[in-house]
């Protein structure tokens, strides 16, 4: 009987860091597909905005952002998320809503590059709303995964 109390004893900490490297492989499994779901978003929806004629110009040094940077840059971003999900979810007690907090903030910080590069209307436009699909895709994803009964 001490046996089966000291395996009793044992296995309780262990199946609960179990569950916890559990939690954080699927954060990060639904962070990677969200990431590439967002990346596809904004390609498209530069791809469409692009079709009616906005040209995605920034005029410091007058180049134009193809799409392939479109999709970098949101993958690039998206991972940050991703990694401040998961170290939210390893130290926050309450990482759902500390998430929505920061990604908000952080979302509302990268509307300003596009508002002070000096592009035309058109293209500001297109890259605040790039922007919004991205978090959009990305934000209620994490939030659902990093939820828990205490948040």
């Amino acid at each position: 009987m001490d046996s089966m109390n000291d395996t009793g004893a044992v296995a309780g900490p262990a199946s609960s860091q179990t569950s916890h490297t559990h939690r954080l492989r699927g954060l990060a499994g639904t962070g990677l597909i969200a990431t590439l779901a967002a990346m596809g978003a904004t390609t498209l929806a530069a791809a469409l905005a692009q079709a009616v004629g906005v040209d995605f110009e920034v005029p410091d040094g007058g180049e134009t952002i193809p799409l392939s940077g479109i999709a970098v840059v949101t993958g690039f971003f998206s991972v940050v998320g991703v990694v401040i999900a998961v170290a939210l979810l390893r130290w926050s007690a309450r990482p759902a809503k500390r998430f929505v907090w920061t990604a908000v903030s952080l979302t509302a910080i990268s509307f300003v590059p596009p508002l002070l590069s000096g592009a035309n209307t058109a293209t500001t436009a297109a890259l605040l709303g790039l922007h919004l699909v991205a978090a959009t895709v990305m934000i209620p994803t994490l939030t659902r995964s990093l939820r828990t009964r205490t948040d």
